[in-house]
């Protein structure tokens, strides 16, 4: 009997919210979750976010979606953007916070900051995927990881009828 597998998701929100929305569409959370639970058994997803005050509607979606939710202050910059850099904390809690408690790790962001711990991470034969949630727009420090005899990437964009978000009044249309 195959022993079930007990992988851990290590998900940058920032990126995927903005790799996905420039293709025009919302990620459905909820849908995402699923997909991590059924095709890379997912026991437990972890979203690093940047916390912001006003989002809590969102922030009690994701745990109630299934995710443990990390935050991250945000700092405003004088042209009104906001960043929570979660960068540190992704690779703290997957390189050794949690490292013992999966067998598997899925990083899910295509910032290039993560490419020493995809790195780290298939050395020690811990990663199962990185999921890039933008195909034309991920760092070129990631792309070597993506061989011909184990794909190592993953790419959210190419799931748009599976993981869109449609409000209810669009759902079944």
């Amino acid at each position: 009997m195959r022993k079930e597998e007990n992988n851990y998701a290590f998900i940058d929100a920032q990126n995927v919210h903005l790799g996905i929305l420039e293709f025009g569409w919302k990620i459905d959370w909820r849908k995402l979750r699923t997909l991590l639970r059924d095709r890379f058994r997912v026991s437990k997803a972890i979203v690093f976010i940047g916390y912001h005050s006003g989002n809590e509607k969102l922030y009690g979606f994701l745990q109630h979606s299934g995710y443990i939710c990390i935050f991250k202050p945000t700092l405003e910059y004088k042209d009104g953007t906001v960043k929570g850099n979660v960068d540190a904390e992704l690779v703290l809690h997957s390189a050794a916070i949690e490292y013992d408690n999966y067998d598997k790790a899925i990083i899910i962001s295509g910032d290039g900051d993560f490419a020493c711990l995809v790195e780290y991470l298939k050395e020690k034969r811990k990663l199962e995927m990185l999921v890039v949630p933008n195909e034309f727009k991920y760092s070129a420090l990631l792309k070597r990881f993506n061989d011909p005899d184990r794909k190592f990437i993953f790419f959210l964009n190419r799931l748009k009828n599976k993981l869109e978000y449609l409000p209810k009044n669009e759902k079944g249309a």
